[in-house]
């Protein structure tokens, strides 16, 4: 079990982005709040979204019967459908209240904080963070509990966005700083950096794929659906006008994640090791 957040002490800027942006986030994204694996042949975000699930579950080397844990598993949307698509038994945590109250059918999500879980070690055959390092205070921590939990010769998989190198200045200034701020990402970090993180965990074999380019298309796919529905949708038209600031900083947020793919100020790469043994 995970350990609660108690009530009055959610003052984490994480979860309460995820808690105030939920209706807007479930209009945009569904269930589904990753990036989707646009490959060749791919014409829906559905289908892009399935294909991400396989991607992460072949990484992660699952076979039925396992028992998978996903950190940072928002409304558990992945983690039903790899139950579905591989036989596994998962479960997940998410920080959000929203999210654990509207959790996919058939998910077992739980409420509470990653760093501070009560998971006994080696309980899970493979583990995984799919974009949610990028909002942890303390990342490094997050990974080390995640070899933990780990079974020895399980696997661990880190699926992250993550800043471009050589940044130029004007990109940094104009893109990536706004998008730390306003997508509660104070955790994003570069390839060596994640790399460090596993490696002081004790993690081993690594392999690290970049999808990039693959991953691109969900964010100019992202901008139609919410222009379309900012344009034809009542319950959008109302929640984005409950505050037009916070909407108006939310459209930047999307229109500068699309140009920083477009651009390579920013990257998405998966990161697959095991825990020794």
């Amino acid at each position: 079990m995970m350990k609660r957040v108690a009530e009055g002490c959610r003052d984490d800027d994480v979860a309460a982005h995820y808690d105030e942006l939920d209706s807007i986030y479930r209009m945009i994204w569904e269930e589904n709040l990753h990036h989707g694996l646009w490959e060749d042949g791919v014409k829906s975000r559905s289908e892009a979204a399935a294909r991400m699930t396989e991607f992460i579950g072949d990484r992660l080397h699952l076979r039925e019967g396992q028992r998978v844990w996903d950190v940072g598993c928002g409304f558990g949307r992945m983690m039903s459908d790899l139950v579905d698509r591989f036989g596994v038994k998962a479960g997940g945590v998410t920080i959000s209240r929203k999210q654990w109250e509207q959790a996919a059918s058939g998910a077992d999500v739980r409420l509470g904080d990653w760093l501070q879980n009560d998971l006994p070690d080696g309980e899970f055959d493979a583990v995984m963070a799919v974009e949610s390092l990028e909002h942890m205070s303390d990342p490094k921590t997050a990974v080390s509990e995640m070899l933990r939990v780990t079974k020895p010769g399980g696997r661990v998989v880190l699926a992250c966005w993550m800043e471009g190198d050589r940044l130029r200045a004007w990109e940094k200034r104009l893109l990536i700083d706004p998008i730390r701020r306003d997508g509660m990402l104070g955790g994003m970090a570069d390839e060596g950096r994640i790399r460090e993180y596993l490696d002081e965990a004790g993690a081993e074999q690594l392999v690290v794929d970049d999808l990039s380019r693959q991953v691109e298309r969900t964010w100019s796919d992202c901008l139609k659906r919410a222009l379309r529905l900012a344009l034809s949708d009542r319950g959008m038209q109302e929640a984005l006008g409950s505050d037009w600031r916070r909407s108006v900083r939310m459209g930047l947020t999307l229109n500068r994640i699309w140009a920083a793919y477009v651009l390579g100020a920013i990257r998405y790469q998966v990161f697959s090791a095991r825990r020794p043994g």
